[in-house]
């Protein structure tokens, strides 16, 4: 007997969102994961984070991180480049060519949200946005 649980509601709920995503992303050569690395780039005030704060930031495997921003760089949507002062510090910094896709990318990325909440009344929406980054911020500090 299967039991129902939370995390198994977010995994089902987290490979359909992915696939969509990636269905959707195949044509700009991106997946779902290489945007979420550009566009947390791109919310931040200097478009650029260093390696171990993107890392932070979504919740990832250094080897994974690395991986997702060695592709990401060849294919010149972000360069990396290590800090003046201390060596063992490497930054990651969106293109022009990273935004340009990211912004591209957001409408279907709005598109997918809007569907995804659509059972759900505005008052609804809210409460379970702000239920689930309560969720987010009580397990990234595990």
């Amino acid at each position: 007997m299967k039991k129902e649980t939370c995390g198994i509601f977010i995994h089902q709920i987290h490979n359909v969102i992915e696939k969509r995503m990636n269905n959707q992303l195949r044509k700009q050569g991106l997946t779902f994961s290489q945007i979420n690395v550009l566009a947390t780039l791109a919310s931040t005030s200097e478009k650029k984070l260093s390696f171990k704060e993107l890392e932070k930031q979504l919740a990832l495997a250094q080897s994974t991180t690395a991986g997702l921003i060695s592709r990401l760089e060849q294919k010149r949507m972000v360069s990396i480049y290590g800090d003046k002062d201390d060596k063992r510090i490497k930054y990651v910094e969106i293109t022009d060519l990273g935004m340009k896709c990211c912004e591209n990318a957001e409408q279907d990325m709005e598109e997918t949200e809007k569907e995804l909440v659509s059972c759900l009344s505005e008052a609804e929406r809210k409460a379970f946005f702000s239920l689930l980054k309560d969720v987010k911020d009580t397990v990234t500090k595990f």
